[in-house]
């Protein structure tokens, strides 16, 4: 079992800045990837970062530019640092723990980010 805690969401004005971060606890091993989904009201779950174990990433387009990932695998966290917020950025943001050796997905609880003026 792998769980997972995310922090850091909130609102922000267009154009600024806010930084999530995951941390993952119990039974990890690698190779693994950890990542940043977002779920907008009536819309689906899209992949907005990923970054795997042995840090290869990739994000989406709509965030590319603005957006980093990095991770700490000593402490089995992530961190999603997002620059030059816009309203369509707006979102429940949740944290996924792909546990490569087992085939399973874990998910963290979600955390709101609201960009408005």
């Amino acid at each position: 079992q792998v769980q997972l805690v995310e922090s850091g969401g909130g609102l922000v004005q267009p154009g600024g800045s806010l930084r999530l971060s995951c941390a993952a606890s119990g039974s990890i091993f690698s190779p693994n990837v950890m990542g940043w989904y977002r779920q907008a009201p009536g819309k689906a779950r899209e992949l907005v970062a990923t970054i795997t174990s042995t840090d290869f990433t990739n994000l989406a387009d709509s965030v590319k530019g603005r957006f980093t990932i990095s991770r700490d695998n000593a402490k089995n966290t992530v961190v999603l640092q997002m620059n030059s917020l816009k309203s369509e950025d707006t979102a429940v943001y949740y944290c996924k723990f792909f546990a490569a050796w087992i085939n399973l997905d874990y998910w963290g609880q979600g955390t709101q980010v609201t960009v408005s003026s």
